[in-house]
C-alpha cells in the first residue's frame, strides 16, 4: 500500500513534470536534458531562474504557471486516468529509450499493457475491405502469439487493428486529450479498449487533435513497439511517417504488398523497395523479432542511464562550449555528434550548452539529434 507522505511525493512529481513540460520552449528533448541535469523536474523548475540569470541572458523559456499544472491534474484525476512521468519506473522501456520520448503518459485502462512487448499496426484510413481483414488477422494473430498491437485509433486500417487485437490486448493512442474522442464514430470501440486495453495521451484533457499532432502521436505509436506493420498506404501518408519514425528509432518497419493498379498500395510497396520486410503472414514479422522476443525488458532507469550522458557540471567547459557551439553553427542544421567532434569538448558538456543556448533562443533543436542557429544577428550575437 502507498502511504500518504509516497502518494504526495507522487503526486507533486507528477504536477511538476507537467508544469515543466508545457512550458514554453521545453519540448520532449529538452525536458530530458533538463531532468538528467537537475535530477528531477522539480530540481529543474527551482534551478532555472538561477542558471539564465547567471548566464546574463533573456531567455524565451517561460515558466507555466503551477495552478494551471495542478488544475490539469486534477482534470487527470477526473477523468480516471493515470500519469507516468518519464522518470517514472513504470514508464516503458521501449519509449523510454527513444531521443523525444513524452515527458508524461496520461492513460486509461490497464496500464501493465505498456509492460508487454508490442507491434504496431497501421495503415490507410480509406482501407479496402480486403485491407481490413488482413489488419483484423494480423492483430488477432500477432495477439496469440504473446504480442500487444499498438495503433492510432484512426478509422480504416487502425480500427480494424484494435477490433482484432480487443480481447489479447491493444494499445491505442490518441493525438488529443483523453476526453477528446476522434473520429467520433469509433466512440463505442473506445469505450471497449478502456475496459479491456490501454488508451494512451500525452496531451493534455480538452486538447483537440490538430495535424501537426498526429506526427506527434506516430512516434509513440512506433517507440512503444518492436516493429511497425503498414497494411495499406499511399504515397505520402501519416503511415509512411510512422514507419520512418520506426526506422530512426531503431525499429523493424513490415509491409504488406498489394496491388501496383491501387494507390492505397504504392506507399507499402515503395516501403518494400527501400528495404521494409514483406510481409504475408505472422511467422514473417515473429522471424524478424525472434531475438527481441528473447531478450528480457530492461528497467527504464537502467535503460536511461545506458542510452543518455549525463550532462556536465564543469561550469567553465560549458561557458566554453557556448562560444565554440555558436561559432560553428548557422541556420543549417548540424548533427550534435558533428559539434562534438569539432568542439573536442565533453559530450556532457556540449550537451549541457546546447541546451542552455536552446532555453535562450539561440539555437533551435530539430528531429534527429539535429541542431541549428536560429535566424537573425541577436542569435549570433547572443553569447
Amino acid at each position: 500500500m502507498i502511504s500518504t507522505q509516497d502518494s504526495a511525493r507522487n503526486e507533486r512529481e507528477i504536477i511538476d513534470s507537467l508544469q515543466l513540460s508545457r512550458s514554453r520552449s521545453i519540448g520532449p528533448v529538452t525536458f530530458r536534458q533538463l531532468t538528467a541535469r537537475f535530477g528531477s523536474a522539480g530540481e529543474a523548475i527551482t534551478a532555472l531562474p538561477g542558471l539564465l540569470r547567471k548566464r546574463n541572458h533573456t531567455a524565451r523559456f517561460s515558466l507555466r504557471p503551477r495552478d494551471e499544472a495542478e488544475r490539469e491534474f486534477d482534470a487527470i484525476a477526473k477523468l480516471g486516468a493515470w500519469v507516468i512521468p518519464l522518470q517514472s519506473v513504470s514508464y516503458p522501456a521501449a519509449l523510454a529509450a527513444t531521443e523525444d520520448a513524452p515527458p508524461v503518459l496520461i492513460g486509461l485502462g490497464d496500464q501493465k499493457l505498456m509492460t508487454r512487448k508490442a507491434i504496431a499496426v497501421v495503415g490507410a484510413r480509406n482501407a479496402s475491405a480486403n485491407g481490413r481483414r488482413l489488419a483484423r488477422q494480423f492483430a488477432a494473430d500477432l495477439g496469440r502469439e504473446g504480442l500487444i498491437v499498438a495503433s492510432g485509433l484512426a478509422r480504416g486500417i487502425d480500427t480494424a487493428a484494435h477490433q482484432g487485437s480487443l480481447h489479447s490486448g491493444t494499445l491505442a493512442v490518441v493525438a488529443g486529450g483523453l476526453d477528446v474522442i476522434y473520429p467520433p464514430e469509433n466512440e463505442d470501440l473506445y469505450k471497449a479498449i478502456v475496459e479491456q486495453g490501454t488508451v494512451l495521451s500525452e496531451m493534455a484533457p480538452g486538447t483537440r487533435p490538430q495535424a501537426r499532432y498526429f506526427p506527434r502521436r506516430n512516434r509513440i505509436v512506433s517507440g512503444l513497439s518492436l516493429g511497425v506493420l503498414v497494411v495499406e498506404a499511399a504515397r505520402n501518408s501519416g503511415s509512411l511517417i510512422t514507419a520512418r519514425l520506426a526506422l530512426e528509432q531503431g525499429r523493424e518497419v513490415f509491409a504488406v504488398p498489394g496491388s501496383p493498379l491501387d494507390p492505397r498500395s504504392q506507399g507499402g510497396n515503395d516501403l518494400i523497395r527501400q528495404g521494409a520486410i514483406l510481409t504475408e503472414s505472422t511467422e514473417d514479422i515473429l522471424r524478424a523479432v525472434e531475438s527481441s522476443l528473447e531478450k528480457p525488458p530492461i528497467a527504464a532507469q537502467a535503460l536511461e542511464k545506458a542510452v543518455f550522458c549525463t550532462p556536465a557540471n564543469d561550469e567553465n567547459e560549458i561557458a566554453e562550449a557556448h562560444g565554440d557551439i555558436v561559432s560553428l553553427l548557422s541556420d543549417t542544421p548540424v548533427a550534435v555528434d558533428e559539434l562534438i567532434r569539432q568542439c573536442q569538448l565533453s559530450p556532457a558538456a556540449v550537451s549541457s550548452a546546447i541546451l542552455e543556448l536552446e532555453l535562450t533562443g539561440a539555437v533551435d533543436r530539430l528531429p534527429g539529434n539535429m541542431v541549428a542557429l536560429r535566424s537573425g544577428t541577436a542569435a549570433r550575437t547572443a553569447f
